[in-house]
């Protein structure tokens, strides 16, 4: 299977997170925005639910041998399983049961998300307050329990919705200050030191191996997102806010479309916007068109390339404007398909 065939069929689709608590809603949603070839639905995440809902707290709640709890500053390591992370795996049983409802025979690409080893790690609490990110033993250990609890997800999702194509998307929005030693601790009067960009690498290809032959998609809505790194990592598709986007990552941007690498551009605001163009499909995508342009690339591989996402999660949106964002991702994605130039 090559590269870019792994997305064939996928022209647009969205981050993770949605409004509100109900989950028979937002499966609904994220299954009747992309239906009918219109782009690829996901398991969503309802973070305002509260702690074990949000995109750390589920991701505790898939690691194996390894658990977490809530305190003032964040999600800590815990000995046993406790309350929190009883109620982030029940939520996510509940979130499963409302995809499974409403998949009942698909058979497209279907994406589920967890958070990455380096943003997980730069979250996550030792116990006595610093971030696992400061202790290269818990780096590790962490890693490699994610990638079992990630193991034994991805076969319960196969097993649930046994036609779809899981794609693995890892969350990895603290990826860049990590590489770059800007984690603060936990005073806040200090750094963590950057971890080596060798060891980052190595980590990322491991967690995302777990999708075997599948495909994976690492997402960051940060700025100078790593794409040569991502792209060694063994990283399928990157997904970024494409408003961040600088003229000196332009070229990296032509390698990885070169080298089959698919970008998930994320051209529409994650929160209700004036701005947010929705009357207007053709224009949100004015800015892809023209970067293909100054860089070169054949228009028509604007469509074996390019995903159309929100640029980040939508828990902060209203439940009216999340439907409508989606919806529109999958119209912009179409006009793009039907005028590239």
């Amino acid at each position: 299977m090559s590269e870019k065939s792994k997305f064939s069929g996928c022209p647009a689709t969205g981050i993770g997170s949605m409004p509100g608590g109900d989950a028979r809603e937002a499966a609904r949603t994220v299954t009747g925005s992309f239906a009918d070839g219109q782009g690829m639905p996901y398991l969503a995440e309802l973070p305002a639910r509260g702690p074990g809902a949000d995109m750390i707290g589920r991701t505790i709640g898939l690691l194996v041998e390894m658990y977490g709890h809530v305190e003032p500053s964040g999600w800590r390591i815990s000995d046993r399983p406790g309350r929190d992370t009883r109620r982030a795996r029940s939520w996510l049983g509940e979130d499963l049961d409302a995809l499974e409802e409403f998949t009942q025979g698909y058979e497209g690409l279907l994406k589920v998300q967890a958070v990455g080893p380096w943003s997980l790690a730069a979250a996550l609490e030792l116990r006595g307050g610093e971030a696992m990110l400061g202790d290269p033993g818990a780096c590790r250990d962490l890693a490699g329990s994610l990638a079992e609890g990630l193991r034994a997800h991805l076969a319960e999702v196969r097993r649930r919705m046994p036609g779809a194509q899981i794609v693995l998307q890892l969350d990895e929005p603290s990826l860049t200050a990590v590489l770059l030693g800007r984690v603060r601790s936990a005073s806040g009067y200090r750094t963590y030191r950057a971890v080596d960009r060798q060891v980052v690498e190595a980590t990322l290809r491991d967690v995302l191996a777990v999708n075997g032959d599948g495909a994976t998609v690492v997402h960051s809505c940060a700025p100078e997102v790593p794409f040569a790194l991502l792209r060694r990592a063994g990283a399928d598709g990157i997904s970024f806010d494409f408003s961040l986007l600088t003229e000196r990552e332009e070229e990296t941007i032509g390698e990885a479309v070169e080298g089959g690498t698919q970008l998930f551009l994320g051209v529409l605001p994650g929160t209700d916007a004036a701005s947010a163009g929705l009357s207007d499909p053709g224009g949100s995508v004015m800015g892809v068109r023209t970067l293909w342009s100054r860089l070169g690339l054949n228009p028509g591989t604007l469509t074996e390339s390019v995903v159309i996402t929100p640029s980040c999660g939508l828990a902060g949106a209203s439940p009216t404007y999340a439907r409508a964002v989606l919806a529109h991702c999958a119209r912009a994605a179409r006009s793009l398909a039907d005028n590239p130039e």
